[in-house]
């Protein structure tokens, strides 16, 4: 964290400010008697992931989803890296293009934001820009419809319509899909949408630290929690959001419930330290026995989307470079 960008009301600014400056002081006490998250983390490493917490906990608990938004967007703590990309909306304001000045490709990736299905705002731009600086293409992030307000299949929809979209001028085998988190699940399950509608595959379908099942799934879950800005909690608050009345069900709305054989090829990522972790090794095991294509790489010493700290931290910087690798071998650019 080098620089902080604020947004929207004053009283979220100031309030989301005290909170981070309370919070870098508590951290850098701890730290001067040797009491850290993990070992190898800084205070800095530390601060962020209390700080992405705290916005959180307090957007989901304080009454108000609207509310709460705007909390969780009106500070965001920012990496040194600088992404000279331009951000257009489409003219039906549903989406957002994002063109790296280094643009070199006619590849297309179509990036489904996470944010549990219902946050969105600094930071997916923040990591939209960051993946079209890396992958060096244009990058289509669809602004689609959140929980609770809308519940599934209002995302499921969104994301087969971005599609439609994309495909209308782009050839299927130049597009690859990324998502982080709940854009992971969304990611995976567009997936097996295409092949409901009968519809072509992707290139490649990236899932960054993707949330593959909605309920309570592996150890990691509570083992975890303190190393990881997403909490065990929280996971299955979204997932409850997700299907309320539990209409659909926990097999038929996760992806660890479907089998991948003969769909796109899978990439993931995760962090050894994220709560997510036990799920998205177990999807990835499971779909090897099916006889998926999926490749799964962790990284031990990170946590929950990591690949956001781009150049401050190693293993970031190297799964950017993987991702950018393979969207280039998968797309023929």
């Amino acid at each position: 964290m080098s620089s902080i960008a604020f947004a929207g009301a004053t009283k979220h600014r100031i309030a989301s400010f005290l909170t981070l400056n309370r919070i870098i002081l508590q951290v850098s006490a701890r730290h001067c008697i040797g009491k850290k998250m993990a070992p190898d983390w800084d205070i800095l490493t530390e601060v962020g992931i209390r700080f992405i917490r705290h916005q959180f906990t307090y957007a989901m608990t304080c009454g108000d989803i609207e509310k709460g938004r705007a909390r969780f967007n009106s500070l965001l703590p920012k990496t040194p890296d600088i992404y000279p990309v331009s951000i257009r909306n489409t003219a039906d304001g549903k989406a957002k293009w994002f063109i790296p000045g280094n643009c070199n490709t006619d590849t297309i990736v179509l990036y489904l934001h996470g944010g549990g299905y219902t946050f969105r705002g600094q930071v997916s731009d923040r990591f939209a820009q960051m993946l079209a600086q890396h992958t060096k293409a244009r990058v289509f992030m669809p602004l689609y419809r959140l929980t609770p307000e809308h519940a599934h299949p209002a995302q499921a929809e969104d994301a087969i319509a971005a599609w439609q979209n994309l495909t209308l001028h782009t050839p299927p085998k130049q597009i690859a899909v990324i998502g982080d988190s709940a854009g992971g699940h969304m990611a995976l399950m567009l997936l097996q949408g295409l092949k409901r509608l009968g519809f072509e595959q992707p290139a490649l379908c990236v899932g960054l630290s993707p949330w593959t099942d909605i309920g309570e799934h592996g150890d990691s879950m509570i083992t975890n929690n303190p190393t990881d800005l997403v909490q065990g909690w929280m996971a299955l608050k979204f997932g409850r959001w997700l299907d309320p009345d539990k209409t659909y069900g926990r097999q038929a709305l996760s992806p660890i419930g479907h089998n991948f054989e003969g769909l796109a090829p899978i990439y993931i990522q995760a962090g050894g330290r994220e709560m997510l972790r036990d799920m998205i090794v177990d999807f990835a095991r499971q779909q090897e026995t099916y006889g998926a294509d999926i490749t799964l790489d962790v990284w031990d010493d990170m946590p929950h989307n990591f690949q956001a700290y781009d150049t401050t931290k190693t293993s970031s910087t190297e799964a950017l470079k993987q991702i950018a690798a393979r969207v280039r071998k998968a797309t023929n650019a």
